[in-house]
């Protein structure tokens, strides 16, 4: 794999002319409709704002575009669907979380179509791939982050449907969502969890606004239910496979969050080059100091071996394996090496990188909040130990 800071990917004629499609949209329509609403990245995103980023990249063909063609979508590798969503996150954009439908849309609820029955496909799924309906994905409450099993959200049997009661929180995409997959305990049950689609106008059923993660984003909601009343046709899968279909894809879903970071890590490079060429400092640009030559290289560096380990274990995932491990490693390393980037970004611009408002310290600390989110840096070093250390066949 070569190193660019603008891949051409000039082997796969498919690829290559989707991203140049994508890199216009992103740089022309999408960022002048972006500076016409004046959006930040701590805008409080209303419907009436995305809905229409979502429909018009439906017509463009992005919103879904990794989904089966039976959906609208082109059946995307896993190294297709990576190469694109690290272009949105290197694109600067504000709304760069709509236009593949990673905010509450086909990305968020792709995984489920398989699990889904036809009547749930029809009356959750397909308006959420036409951009007409947003969902959250509800697992995370205050004492069960990555310990998941110690969730205390309950589902009560009542005739064939059930009660849930509790109180999720970091429900993602919560402020617009029209539902929630939602995974709760089953009451009387040993360590049996279920899946449910939850209608979150359902009486008993409450969004409140979530806390504000240290990004500035207004995209998180709790969900707390309080005796809220699902119905049979509401259940994905079996009683019991709720913690299959929220944790199931796993390996997958780590991987796939480290193209955007990659894409992040990738803007903070760009920016941080194009201002020590155009900073003048002692007579000349900073670019010319050498202490700031070697922490680009630093930075470049560490960008190609990420981007590099991650499109090795897609391609992995692509022929069939399952790299486990190797998710486990992808994730941990680009979580540690996108926040030394933005780090060495922030510190190289300065003044200017500790404004509020500048994008590279908006940066900082969104990429600070990766070495927590979807499995904190930690948790990948005990899964890598564990794949290393304990005899075949006794993992867990």
């Amino acid at each position: 794999m070569s190193f660019t800071l603008a891949p051409a990917y000039d082997d796969n004629p498919r690829l290559a002319e989707l991203v140049g499609r994508l890199r216009e949209y992103l740089s022309g329509e999408l960022a002048e409709y972006e500076a016409t609403l004046g959006l930040t990245p701590e805008t409080p995103l209303a419907r009436a704002v995305i809905e229409p980023v979502w429909k018009r990249c439906r017509e463009l063909g992005f919103y879904g575009v990794h989904l089966p063609g039976e959906y609208g979508g082109l059946d995307l590798s896993y190294t297709e669907l990576a190469a694109l969503k690290e272009e949105v996150g290197a694109s600067g954009r504000i709304l760069y979380h709509c236009v593949l439908g990673d905010l509450g849309g086909p990305l968020r609820a792709g995984a489920i179509f398989a699990t889904a029955t036809e009547e749930q496909r029809e009356r959750y799924l397909l308006p959420l791939v036409r951009g007409e309906r947003a969902c959250c994905f509800s697992l995370t409450e205050t004492n069960a982050g990555s310990d998941v099993r110690a969730m205390r959200t309950t589902a009560t049997p009542e005739g064939d449907g059930w009660r849930i009661s509790g109180h999720k929180v970091f429900s993602s995409a919560g402020p617009i969502a029209d539902f929630s997959v939602l995974v709760a305990r089953m009451a009387g049950e040993d360590e049996s969890y279920s899946a449910f689609l939850v209608d979150l106008d359902s009486p008993g059923c409450t969004v409140a606004d979530g806390e504000v993660p240290m990004s500035g984003q207004h995209i998180e909601s709790d969900i707390i239910l309080d005796n809220c009343c699902v119905g049979p046709q509401q259940l994905l899968g079996r009683v019991g496979d709720g913690l299959r279909i929220g944790l199931g894809r796993v390996t997958t879903n780590r991987l796939l969050h480290c193209p955007t970071v990659l894409g992040h890590a990738r803007r903070a490079l760009e920016l941080t080059i194009e201002f020590a060429r155009t900073r003048q400092v002692f007579g000349g640009p900073l670019a010319a100091l050498q202490s700031i030559q070697h922490k680009i290289a630093d930075m470049a560096t560490a960008y190609y071996a990420a981007r590099a380990m991650t499109y090795d274990a897609l391609s992995a995932l692509d022929s069939g394996s399952k790299p486990s491990t190797e998710a486990f490693m992808c994730k941990l390393f680009v979580a540690e090496n996108a926040f030394r980037i933005a780090d060495e970004a922030v510190q190289i611009h300065g003044k200017a990188g500790l404004v509020r408002g500048a994008e590279v310290e908006w940066l900082f600390r969104r990429l600070r909040m990766f070495r927590v989110l979807t499995g904190s840096s930690e948790i990948q070093k005990n899964g890598i130990a564990k794949a290393l250390l304990l005899p075949s066949g006794t993992q867990r």
